[in-house]
C-alpha cells in the first residue's frame, strides 16, 4: 500500500515536472480555477521545488488561509517534494499554500497557491411527474416534467438533463437546465404520441459527480393529459321545479381523440362547503345533468372539470362559476315574531317586531298580523307591507290585559305558517333563568346560563336577545335557542359599544282552546365585546362649600358614549396647592361623592378624579377648591362668647356702680357748701353776730372765668363800694391783698388748720360779696353783704393767673350756671354798725331791694379770696 502511495505521488510529480513553467516552487493538482473538493473527505497536496530554487523540503511549509498546518499533516517525500493531507469541510474555502523560507535569512520566501471549493455531490431528485396540457383542440408536444431536489450546502453548480424516451421508436429527447437548484424542465416531442409508450427521467450532474432520478417506465403518453376544463357551463332554474336546477355544457376536445368524465360541484352562495356529483352519476358522451334536492328560492354556485376516462391523467381545473337561484316556493316556516314591553304610568307600550320566516322560498311581499285582547275575537288586523326597515307595529297594551298575537308572511306562491305570540298581564310572567354569564372569545360573545326549575308549564326554548344601549332607537337582535341548550354564541357586535344581554325562557301551552308561546322573565346583563380606557375622566365639584378641615366631592358618571368599558373604581387624588406631593384615594365604581378629611384650614386644593376600566384609565379636569378658615359653629361660638363677655362686663360694671356709688356719686358730682349754713356773720368785721338769724338758702352763681375783663374789676366797677371805708388796707379782714390777685393759699387761720385735721389744698375757707342789683345797673348805696363757706373746690383761675383772663377776650366765652337755693327775701341785711376786725354780719335786706334769679346771669360776680388775717371787699 505504502509502495502504491508513492507511486501515485511519482505520477503526480512528473506530471507536475513536465508541465510547470515556474521558476522556484509548484503546487500538484494545480489550476488555475478553484478545485472542487467533496466535504467530509481527505485532500491531498504535492509542494514540489523547482532546481536551483536553493529550498529544502525542511523550508517548507503549509499555510490554509492565514493558519498554518501543523507538522503532523506533512509527509516528506524527498528532499525537494512535501505533501499535505486535510480533510473537507464546509468551512474551508480559500488558498492552500506551500511557502518556501529559510530561518535568520535575507533571503526572500518564495510562495505559491491553490483555490478549494468545497461542496457535495448532487442528490437523487425525487417525485419526478410530467404533463402534457390541451392547447386549443390539441395535445402540446412539449413535455413538462418537475421534480424534488433536496441541497446541501455550500452548493456547487448542478446540471439537470431530463430524457424522454418513446418505447416504440427508441427515440430519445433531451432538455439541459443548468440552475444551480432546478425543479422543472420542459423537452419537446416534436409530436404528441397517442396511444405510445414513453419513458421519462432526470439526471442532476455537477464537478464531484451525478446522480439520476427513478425512471418513469414505459407509461401511456395519455396518462401524462392534462385535458381543459368543460366549455360554455350554465345552470338554468325552472318555474315549476323549484328544488332543481338544470346544467349544461360542451366537450374541451374531440371524443374520438380523448373519451373524458365529468364532475359537477355545487353550494350555497353563502356557504363554503360544496356538494360534489359523483362522475359515475355523468355518462361521458352527455352534455347535461339535473340537479335536485336543493332549497327553492336559493342562489347556487355550480362549476364543472373533467378527466381522462379510465386512466390515471390528470384533472382538468374547475371551470368558471355559474351562478343562479332556484324558482320561488311556498314559505315552509313562520316568521320569528317577537315583542319590546315598556311599561308607563298606567299603561303598557308594547312593541311588535319580527323577522322573515327562515324558510321563506320566495320574496315575502306582505305580512298579516292580527291581535286577539281578552280571549275575544280578533280585534285588530294588519296588513303590512314588507319593508326590512320597517318590520315593527306598535301599541297600547293595559296592564291587567291579555293579547295573543298572530302574525303570517306571504310571497307571490303562498301564504306561511301563522306564528303566535301571548303577552300576558303585568302580574302572571311565568319564572325566568337562574342567572346568565357572559364572555369574549375572538371576537365573539359566549352567553351561557342556568336553566329554568322545574314547571309545569312545558319549556319550549329560550330566547337570547342583544340591544346597543347607545343607539337611539334600541332596535334589539335576539336568537332562539333549543330548550336543551343552555349557551349561545353571538355575533355582530360594535367594538366599545355597550349592550344588554337578555335571556327569555319560553313556554307552550293551550289554553281555552288557544295555543299560547309566552316568554318568561329576562335575566339581563351588560357586556362589551372590546374594552379600552374612557375617553374623557370625571367632572368632579364640591358640594356646597368646603368646610374647614373637610370637603365633599361630587361627581357624574362618564357618559355612555364616553365610557368604553365597564368602570371598575374612581382614584381621587388631591393635595395642596403649595406642593406636588399628591394623596390618591381609591373608591368603588358605584360611589358619586367622597368626603375628604384631614384638611388643612384656609389652604387651596387641587383634587382630580381618575376612571379606571379593565383596559386602562383616565384622569378628570382639575377642580381648586379653598378650605374655610373656620369650622361649623365656630364664628357662632365666637359671638356667643364675646356676647357673653360684653354682657358679664356690663353686669359687673353696673354692679360695681351701685357698690361705689357714694365714691362715684363724689368724683363727678362733687358737693358744694350750702352758703346758708357758712358762718361767715360770725367773723365779719363790718356786721356785728346776730344771734337769732335764721338759715336762709344762698344761691351761688358761677361766671365764665373766660370772660372778656377780669370779674373782680367788674365788681370793682358796679360796686359803690370803692370809695368805702372798708376799701382801705387798714379795714381789711386781714386776708391780703386783693382778692383776686392774692397768689397765696392759706388757711384762714392756725386754729382752723389745727381744728380741721386738713392742709391748705384740700380745705380752704372762701369769703364771698355779694351786691344787688344787675350788671351795669347803678346799685344801691348799701353796705356790702358778705358770705362764707368752707369747700375743697380749688381756686378760679382768675385768682391764680388774672392777666390770662384780660388776654384771651369775649370770643371764647363759655359761661355756665349752677343754681341752689335762692336766698330768701330779707335774709341778707345791711350794714347794722360798725365792724370789728374778726368777722362780717349779715344785715336784713328789704325784699323789694333783693334782685330776682333769672336765666341770665346778674351783673355783681362772686370772688372768692382764702382768707388771712382779715379780710375787705375791694
Amino acid at each position: 500500500m505504502d509502495t502504491l502511495h508513492h507511486f501515485f505521488l511519482l505520477l503526480m510529480f512528473m506530471h507536475y515536472a513536465v508541465g510547470s513553467n515556474s521558476t522556484c516552487l509548484k503546487i500538484l493538482p494545480d489550476s488555475i480555477s478553484t478545485i472542487p473538493v467533496e466535504v467530509g473527505k481527505d485532500f491531498t497536496a504535492i509542494c514540489h521545488l523547482l532546481e536551483g530554487s536553493g529550498y529544502t523540503s525542511d523550508d517548507i511549509e503549509w499555510v490554509l488561509g492565514n493558519l498554518s498546518i501543523p507538522k503532523q499533516h506533512y509527509h516528506k517525500i524527498n528532499e525537494t517534494s512535501v505533501s499535505v493531507t486535510v480533510n473537507v469541510n464546509s468551512n474551508m474555502k480559500g488558498w492552500l499554500k506551500c511557502r518556501a523560507r529559510k530561518p535568520l535569512s535575507f533571503q526572500s520566501q518564495c510562495t505559491y497557491g491553490i483555490s478549494l471549493d468545497p461542496g457535495y455531490l448532487p442528490l437523487k431528485p425525487e417525485n419526478l411527474t410530467c404533463v402534457a396540457v390541451q392547447e386549443g383542440t390539441d395535445i402540446s408536444s412539449d413535455l413538462k416534467c418537475s421534480w424534488e431536489s433536496e441541497s446541501q450546502k455550500p452548493l456547487l453548480d448542478t446540471t439537470y438533463t431530463l430524457h424522454a424516451t418513446i418505447c416504440l421508436t427508441n427515440s430519445t429527447y433531451t432538455a439541459t437546465c443548468k440552475q444551480r437548484l432546478a425543479k422543472n424542465c420542459v423537452v419537446n416531442l416534436e409530436t404528441f404520441p397517442f396511444s405510445l409508450d414513453v419513458t421519462v427521467w432526470v439526471e442532476a450532474k455537477n464537478a464531484l459527480g451525478s446522480v439520476r432520478s427513478d425512471k418513469l417506465l414505459c407509461n401511456d403518453a395519455l396518462n401524462f393529459v392534462k385535458p381543459n376544463p368543460p366549455l360554455d357551463v350554465q345552470v338554468l332554474a325552472e318555474v315549476n321545479f323549484s328544488t332543481s336546477l338544470m346544467v349544461t355544457w360542451k366537450h374541451p376536445i374531440d371524443r374520438t381523440m380523448m373519451k373524458l368524465s365529468y364532475v359537477i360541484r355545487y353550494r350555497q352562495v353563502d356557504s363554503d362547503v360544496w356538494t360534489e356529483v359523483p362522475e359515475s352519476f355523468i355518462q361521458a358522451h352527455t352534455e347535461s345533468f339535473r340537479l335536485q334536492s336543493l332549497e327553492p328560492y336559493t342562489e347556487y354556485v355550480v362549476q364543472m372539470r373533467c378527466i381522462q376516462e379510465r386512466h390515471q391523467s390528470y384533472w382538468s381545473e374547475w371551470s368558471a362559476t355559474a351562478t343562479v337561484r332556484t324558482a320561488e316556493a311556498k314559505p315552509t316556516s313562520a316568521p320569528d315574531l317577537w315583542r319590546i314591553i315598556q311599561p308607563t304610568s298606567d299603561n303598557r307600550n308594547v312593541t311588535l317586531v319580527w323577522k322573515p320566516p327562515v324558510k321563506a322560498n320566495g320574496e315575502i311581499l306582505r305580512y298579516h298580523l292580527g291581535i286577539i285582547q281578552d280571549y275575544k275575537n280578533i280585534t285588530e288586523i294588519r296588513d303590512i307591507r314588507a319593508d326590512n326597515l320597517n318590520q315593527k307595529y306598535s301599541m297600547m297594551l293595559p296592564p291587567g290585559k291579555v293579547a295573543n298575537i298572530e302574525i303570517t308572511a306571504a310571497n307571490s306562491v303562498g301564504v306561511s305558517p301563522k306564528a303566535t305570540l301571548f303577552i300576558p298581564r303585568s302580574h302572571q310572567e311565568l319564572p325566568g333563568v337562574g342567572y346568565v354569564s357572559w364572555s369574549v372569545r375572538d371576537e365573539e360573545l359566549q352567553v351561557e346560563w342556568c336553566g329554568v326549575f322545574p314547571s309545569s308549564v312545558p319549556l319550549t326554548g329560550y330566547l337570547v336577545e342583544w340591544v346597543n344601549v347607545q343607539q337611539r332607537d334600541l332596535k334589539p337582535n335576539w336568537q332562539r335557542v333549543p330548550h336543551n341548550v343552555n349557551t349561545t354564541t353571538l355575533t355582530g357586535f360594535v367594538k366599545l359599544n355597550r349592550y344588554n344581554i337578555s335571556v327569555y325562557p319560553v313556554y307552550k301551552y293551550r289554553l281555552h282552546g288557544i295555543l299560547h308561546i309566552q316568554a318568561g322573565s329576562p335575566v339581563t346583563r351588560a357586556a362589551y365585546i372590546q374594552q379600552e380606557s374612557p375617553e374623557e375622566g370625571p367632572v368632579v365639584t364640591v358640594n356646597n362649600k368646603s368646610k374647614k378641615n373637610s370637603a365633599e366631592l361630587t361627581w357624574e358618571e362618564i357618559p355612555l358614549d364616553s365610557r368604553r368599558g365597564f368602570i371598575t373604581k374612581y382614584t381621587i387624588f388631591y393635595r395642596a396647592g403649595n406642593t406636588e406631593h399628591w394623596q390618591s384615594v381609591t373608591v368603588n365604581a358605584d360611589v358619586r361623592s367622597y368626603v375628604l378629611t384631614d384638611l388643612a384650614s384656609e389652604t387651596d386644593y387641587v383634587v382630580r378624579i381618575m376612571a379606571s376600566t379593565v383596559a386602562g384609565s383616565k384622569n378628570g379636569s382639575d377642580f381648586h377648591f379653598r378650605t374655610m378658615k373656620y369650622g361649623d359653629g365656630e364664628v357662632e361660638m365666637i359671638v356667643v362668647v364675646v356676647c357673653l363677655s360684653f354682657l358679664f362686663l356690663t353686669v359687673f360694671i353696673i354692679m360695681f356702680c351701685l357698690r361705689k356709688r357714694e365714691v362715684i356719686k363724689q368724683l363727678l358730682w362733687p358737693q358744694v357748701p350750702d352758703p346758708s349754713d357758712s358762718s361767715i356773720a360770725h367773723w365779719s368785721p363790718d356786721f356785728p353776730v346776730k344771734a337769732n338769724m335764721p338759715k336762709e338758702d344762698v344761691s351761688v352763681v358761677e361766671v365764665d372765668m373766660f370772660d372778656g375783663k377780669s370779674l373782680c374789676e367788674e365788681d370793682k366797677a358796679v360796686l359803690p363800694l370803692k370809695k368805702d371805708k372798708y376799701l382801705s388796707e387798714e379795714h381789711s379782714s386781714g386776708i391780703g391783698g386783693s382778692s383776686c390777685m392774692s397768689s397765696p393759699r392759706h388757711s384762714v387761720s392756725d386754729s382752723d388748720e389745727s381744728d380741721s385735721g386738713q392742709t391748705t389744698a384740700s380745705t380752704v375757707q372762701y369769703s364771698s360779696v355779694v351786691a344787688s342789683g344787675y350788671k351795669g345797673q347803678t346799685p344801691n348805696h348799701q353796705p356790702p353783704v358778705f358770705a362764707r363757706s368752707e369747700s375743697t373746690q380749688p381756686l378760679l383761675d382768675c385768682e391764680e393767673h388774672p392777666d390770662l383772663l384780660n388776654e384771651s377776650g369775649g370770643h371764647s366765652r363759655n359761661s355756665y350756671f349752677r343754681r341752689g337755693r335762692e336766698l330768701e327775701p330779707g335774709v341778707l341785711t345791711q350794714e347794722c354798725g360798725e365792724p370789728n376786725g374778726s368777722s362780717l354780719t349779715f344785715c336784713p335786706v328789704q325784699e323789694e331791694e333783693m334782685s330776682p334769679v333769672v336765666e341770665d346771669p346778674p351783673a355783681s360776680t362772686v370772688c372768692y379770696m382764702p382768707q388771712q388775717s382779715g379780710y375787705r371787699p375791694q
